[in-house]
């Protein structure tokens, strides 16, 4: 391809980057406030997922600007395609740390610290070296390491589902009154929160095998 095309896409990449870079400082800081509440870890937590919306806005429109003008075949335009639809895995990732940043903040002087410690904190552990994991496959153009990586990502994510079945399980049991439960459902809706941003990262990874390998979007 020309090199126009190359430095555009390399352009695309970078602050694809960035904004996944982002997302990982956000839930890092996120990990560190969970044990003590720390309310002004959260609030720079929301510094790095700012102005989302108009970044990834930026990125789909140079996109659309690489399609029209160089018409990309075979692997470039299975990492355009992929690019396109990360930039929406990452808006939603983001929106997904704010809304736990949010919740979590409303409750998390009212739970008891050994159920945060045992349950929340590493389930925000696997959701951090998910995205982490997810962001480095971009810069990967191994076959077979995009492969293990994808792995890891998926037994992250994995760990933060079945961290929440449990947490879920043992909130249930100790909701004995309307005001505890409303309590411990309010931090089960947070803690769903950053399951979900997992979840994105896995999708990140899926996208990200398909432009490296090709085949099919995986489900």
């Amino acid at each position: 391809m020309l090199p126009t095309f190359r430095t555009n896409l390399d352009d695309i990449k970078e602050k694809v980057i960035e904004i996944g870079v982002g997302l990982q400082e956000a839930n890092a800081l996120i990990l560190s406030a969970l044990s003590d509440c720390d309310n002004e870890k959260f609030t720079q937590a929301r510094s790095h997922i700012q102005n989302i919306g108009a970044k990834t806005n930026e990125i789909d429109n140079s996109i659309i600007k690489v399609l029209a003008l160089y018409t990309p075949e075979a692997r470039d335009l299975r990492q355009v395609i992929a690019y396109l639809k990360i930039t929406n895995e990452l808006s939603r990732a983001c929106a997904n740390t704010r809304n736990f940043i949010r919740g979590f903040t409303d409750v998390c002087k009212d739970v008891d610290i050994a159920i945060i410690s045992e349950y929340a904190v590493p389930m925000q552990a696997s959701t951090v070296q998910a995205i982490s994991l997810a962001i480095s496959m971009i810069n990967c153009d191994d076959d077979d390491e995009i492969q293990e990586i994808y792995n890891e990502v998926l037994i992250e994510e994995n760990k933060t589902d079945d961290l929440y079945e449990m947490v879920e399980r043992n909130l249930s049991l100790q909701a004995d009154g309307s005001s505890s439960f409303e309590k411990f459902h309010n931090m089960l809706r947070a803690l769903r929160k950053s399951g979900k941003i997992a979840s994105r990262s896995i999708s990140i990874a899926n996208l990200l095998v398909y432009a490296k390998i090709g085949g099919n979007f995986r489900n």
